[in-house]
């Protein structure tokens, strides 16, 4: 049986004045993005809305007004989502102790980090490729603990010796990380111009020199 399809919602709000109008479009857009538990495309808030409001506007409308609130309305995964400012993150886990809603992993180790830092910029990469990049062995297990977290995942058997297994990012990578695409990676036209991704050197840190940066990301989304 066929799913049902999702019924619009595009009130009429003709008979406001354009002040109450705009406003009644603010609380839609900004409600339907608090209850989504994934960031909100682009595509669905401007459906919510209809073509008779300028979405572009009415969102940077309600960023500016939630500068003096505690959470802000950021582009993320290739949709708009509400977060917690940083730095107040430790005022929610006093109430809630570690119950806070966090879209990743609480932490990784040194060499998974480097690890998703690699493939982020080689993608589609498969695990002989990360580790030559590295400059030692990466193993399955690490390459686990990343699918585990759904960060990464199987993209395609490489046209290799082998035919092995090639992996990419993921949507909640993109969360995660707090990037809107993987055009936002710290740098990368740096490292593309330098040349770095075709470098061999013995540790990523002082190859890449951005998974620090990312790492620091982990602690910027509850």
């Amino acid at each position: 049986m066929a799913a049902k399809a999702q019924k619009a919602f595009n009130p009429d709000l003709a008979d406001l004045p354009p002040a109450l109008q705009w406003r009644e479009w603010m609380g839609c857009v900004e409600a339907a993005i608090f209850a989504a538990r994934d960031p909100v495309p682009r595509e669905a808030l401007a459906r919510l809305v209809g073509p008779g409001c300028n979405l572009d506007h009415l969102l940077a409308d309600i960023i500016e007004e939630l500068r003096a609130r505690p959470y802000d309305l950021v582009f993320v995964a290739g949709g708009y989502q509400l977060r917690t400012r940083p730095r107040f993150v430790e005022a929610i886990r006093a109430v809630n102790g570690e119950a806070v809603r966090h879209a990743g992993p609480s932490s990784l180790t040194r060499t998974e980090m480097l690890t998703l830092t690699a493939i982020a910029y080689l993608q589609p990469a498969t695990r002989a490729q990360i580790s030559r990049l590295v400059g030692r062995e990466i193993s399955r297990d690490v390459i686990a603990t990343l699918r585990r977290h759904a960060l990464v995942e199987a993209a395609l058997r490489a046209p290799e010796p082998g035919a092995p297994i090639a992996y990419v990012t993921t949507r909640k990578f993109l969360q995660v990380f707090s990037l809107g695409s993987l055009r936002d990676l710290p740098d990368i036209e740096k490292l593309e111009e330098e040349g770095v991704l075709e470098a061999r050197h013995s540790d990523i840190d002082e190859v890449l020199g951005v998974s620090d940066e990312l790492e620091d990301r982990l602690l910027e989304f509850e």
